[in-house]
């Protein structure tokens, strides 16, 4: 009885309610990694099901398993992947310079803590995959910001992978801004205010008097949002989230940030510049996963096409929102890993390595096996520092710069 009291009087939540609520939160936990598990050793791959696990609370959960999942995503074999480029890749290539340039200010996008040793490989292999990906496509044109999406990817499956989901995503989901000009670009970037107008008519407004438009979200858009966060942890969560999403659900939860902060942004003087300056630096401390979880009701409540037809806005010329469907069709039929590699060897070809030992060069293998323990606690256990995006409105835009227990988490 006395425990029970003491329980009421701490607001009904006493000791053994904390160890209840610790052990129900283990218990989904590892039901979602069995659902996660199941979904991957079925055949075909249950890709609807790895694309709601990604979605919910918590996402993939662990780096271990994003390099299992990410590639079901984008329909990638890991027993097929691109070789690592060889230095031909950097010759006489017109983007070059400005890749260098970006990736060697880019050291704040790289673990604290991290050997410079490591960091400097890593720095080297992203140059490379960035110019080999872009040599391969002709067609598509580097965006300063590109480099951010890149060393997410790359910290997390390694180069060849990495490469490899590069090049689809750039295809797919970032083909828009890889156009010659930022048309494209700026098309994606007008759904915002329209999902504003039919959510909070009076904040639209406000923005709308304000003329502040939407090239504050531009880096939002463009990097992943890799390039604003300061803790990378949330960086993954939100990678999980859109490469499982319609490749405009970036736009979904810029929007669902700035209604977020619509007290602040109402508060806020009624100018450009005032209202730029607060919108256009994301607090550190948002609550991603309600974020997360409204954005992808506003995209069900407010989907594209209706946007599109309210907005006058020409989804036909999206080249990421025209092949959407058909990429994901293409997801459904995939083969369990297992599978894969049986083939592989079946045909007699070389499998392939993949993760973080596979990223590096043999004769870098060493180096890298003496800083694994400390890399691996940065990378995937620590938060990195990355530094706020600071955006001039005077510089050029490219410098702006199972289903019913995955819903229970």
């Amino acid at each position: 009885m006395r425990k029970q009291k003491r329980k009421k009087q701490n607001g009904g939540v006493g000791v053994n309610d904390i160890g209840d609520v610790t052990s129900k939160s283990d218990c989904g936990r590892k039901q979602k990694l069995a659902i996660i598990h199941q979904a991957l050793i079925r055949d075909p791959v249950d890709i609807k099901t790895l694309r709601k696990a990604a979605a919910s609370k918590g996402g993939l959960l662990t780096d271990e398993l994003r390099r299992k999942v990410w590639p079901k995503l984008l329909n990638i074999n890991v027993y097929d992947l691109p070789h690592k480029p060889g230095r031909s890749v950097r010759e006489n290539h017109k983007d070059y310079n400005q890749v260098v340039l970006d990736v060697r200010r880019s050291m704040k996008r790289f673990p604290k803590g991290m050997p410079a040793a490591e960091r400097a490989v890593l720095q080297e292999q992203l140059i490379d995959m960035i110019l080999a990906v872009l040599k391969h496509n002709s067609q598509l044109h580097y965006y300063q910001g590109y480099h951010d999406v890149a060393v997410t990817l790359l910290l997390v499956v390694g180069e060849r992978m990495a490469i490899a989901m590069l090049d689809k995503l750039s295809n797919h989901h970032l083909r828009d801004f890889m156009d010659p000009t930022m048309d494209s670009t700026k098309d994606i970037l007008n759904y915002l205010m329209p999902i504003l107008e039919q959510v909070d008519m009076e904040l639209h407004d406000f923005m709308t008097r304000a003329e502040v438009g939407t090239i504050f979200a531009l880096s939002w858009l463009i990097t992943w949002y890799g390039h604003v966060l300061s803790e990378f942890k949330h960086t993954l969560r939100l990678y999980d989230f859109f490469l499982a999403s319609h490749p405009l659900m970036p736009i979904y939860l810029a929007a669902t940030i700035v209604l977020h902060r619509e007290k602040e942004v109402k508060q806020t003087e009624c100018d450009m510049a005032m209202v730029h300056h607060l919108i256009s630096r994301i607090p550190q401390d948002l609550p991603y996963e309600l974020l997360i979880g409204r954005a992808q009701d506003l995209f069900d409540q407010y989907p594209p096409s209706l946007l599109a037809k309210r907005a006058a806005l020409q989804s036909r010329k999206s080249l990421s929102i025209s092949t959407f469907q058909a990429f994901q069709l293409s997801t459904l039929h995939q083969r369990p890993d297992s599978v894969l590699q049986r083939l592989t060897r079946a045909q007699g070809s070389t499998t392939s390595r993949h993760g973080l030992e596979a990223a590096l060069p043999a004769d870098r293998g060493q180096l890298w096996h003496r800083g694994n323990r400390m890399v691996k606690m940065a990378v995937w256990g620590l938060s990195a520092t990355l530094g706020a995006a600071v955006f001039a409105v005077a510089q050029t835009a490219m410098d702006w710069g199972p289903e019913v227990l995955l819903q229970l988490f």
